[in-house]
């Protein structure tokens, strides 16, 4: 399994952000993540990346413990949080190259990332002067950079025009397709889930309330009439 979960629960306060949560996904799977706002889909996406601790619980990903292993955890997955902290001032090549040091990651790797996330074309300009589409297309590409077995992709469309979001999908698809890497992202795009996804998880005030094939789904219903129906 390329990532498992067991029970992890997290609070804030006394709210309750994550209650139990399990399930498990294969290697090469893509896996939508879906559920209303504040249901807990951020909180579980930083467990996973290590970036906070869960309060009960445990987590593998790609073999590495969550809470023993966290350089391991960290080094293996890609990771792209809802507000894609990006410097403005920095030029789409510069940036790059400047997050491969941190990895420790060859130049050429940046150059073949760039090709390979559509950026060729906006190398040279400020981040700041790019479209919304470009900059996830920028936070995609650093997410890659390391070659990760992993990617956690938090609402990885949101706010982008159609015609954005529909290059933005197919190349997440390639990513997983042609790479066959795993990929759980988070969205309430239900087209995008459709569109992108092998399997579908609901999660809804802390609980998972929900994990089937989308194949298994089509079959009955469309998953905006099961997202409604458990989300109420």
């Amino acid at each position: 399994m390329s990532i498992s979960v067991k029970n992890i629960s997290k609070h804030y306060g006394n709210q309750k952000a994550l209650n139990a949560i399990s399930f498990e996904i294969k290697k090469g799977e893509i896996v939508g993540f879906l559920g209303p706002n504040g249901a807990g889909k951020s909180t579980l996406m930083k467990i996973l990346t290590t970036y906070i601790k869960p309060d009960e619980g445990s987590a593998v990903v790609n073999n590495f413990n969550i809470l023993t292993e966290k350089k391991a955890v960290q080094k293996s997955v890609g990771y792209l949080p809802e507000n894609n902290p990006l410097y403005p001032d920095m030029y789409v090549r510069e940036y790059l190259l400047f997050n491969a040091q941190i990895y420790s990651v060859k130049k050429n790797s940046v150059f073949q990332v760039i090709e390979k996330t559509g950026l060729l074309p906006e190398a040279h300009k400020k981040i700041g002067e790019l479209s919304k589409g470009y900059k996830q297309r920028v936070g995609l590409a650093n997410a890659l950079l390391h070659e990760p077995e992993v990617l956690l992709l938090d609402e990885p469309t949101t706010g982008l025009d159609p015609n954005q979001l529909k290059e933005i999908r197919i190349l997440i698809k390639n990513i997983a397709q042609e790479e066959g890497k795993t990929i759980l992202f988070s969205t309430h795009i239900m087209q995008e889930v459709e569109a992108i996804c092998d399997r579908v998880l609901i999660i809804n005030k802390g609980e998972l309330v929900y994990d089937n094939e989308l194949k298994n789904i089509l079959k009955e219903k469309n998953i905006e009439t099961v997202f409604s129906e458990l989300t109420k």
